[in-house]
């Protein structure tokens, strides 16, 4: 199996009303890019894409709620790239968004995925790596993306709290099982990314997480 590369990167722009990390996570080298959690405000992403003089080559989705896809469409118009999630959430893409909650978001429909992410899979971005790790409990697909030294956790895993599971496909047992044995068993240095909020790490979350 191919370990994750070094050459990753990673830029954050927050976006929407619920502030929604969004990543851009590239080779370094090469330029090419996955854009992470396009939740809404692509007014915001692009010109960052433009600056960084990035590649994008996929839209990655860890989970399907609408404040992390609101901007798939988008992305994949402007840069005709395919949009990746989990099976587990696969519904949640063309599932009929409540409208007050779009606007609030500034989110749009998403089109369909292009293809389904598998656990333990490694997703080549230029020269670099990333790890695909299924933890579901935040819904039923959720997934985590593990590069060099950092974890994309998506809403699995914040600063210090865990995601809600009182959505439909959360389940509080799958995640504190995601939790503990995907994410806590990884190295204490272990950069977390998540979907909200300020970023941590594995070994300040092996200290301080309820569910650890």
């Amino acid at each position: 199996m191919m370990t994750p590369g070094r050459e990753m990167k990673h830029k954050m722009v927050i976006v929407g009303g619920l502030e929604t990390n969004c990543y851009l996570v590239y080779c370094e080298e090469t330029k090419a890019c996955v854009i992470v959690d396009p939740g809404s405000e692509s007014e915001k992403i692009f010109p960052v894409i433009a600056e960084e003089e990035l590649h994008p080559v996929a839209v990655i989705n860890t989970h399907g709620h609408i404040d992390h896809i609101g901007a798939n469409r988008d992305m994949k118009d402007k840069f005709n790239i395919p949009v990746w999630i989990h099976a587990g959430d696969k519904d949640l893409l063309s599932r009929m968004q409540p409208l007050e909650l779009a606007l609030f978001l500034g989110a749009k429909d998403s089109p369909p995925p292009d293809r389904f992410l598998v656990d333990g899979e490694d997703l080549k971005v230029g020269n670099g790596r990333l790890r695909v790790l299924h933890t579901p409990g935040h819904s039923a697909g959720s997934i985590s993306l593990l590069g060099d030294g950092f974890l994309l956790s998506g809403d699995t895993l914040f600063c210090e709290g865990v995601g809600r599971t009182d959505l439909p496909g959360g389940n509080q047992k799958q995640i504190e099982a995601s939790i503990c044995h995907k994410i806590l068993t990884l190295p204490d240095a272990t950069r977390v990314l998540p979907g909200h909020g300020p970023l941590t790490s594995v070994g300040l979350e092996r200290q301080n997480n309820p569910c650890a």
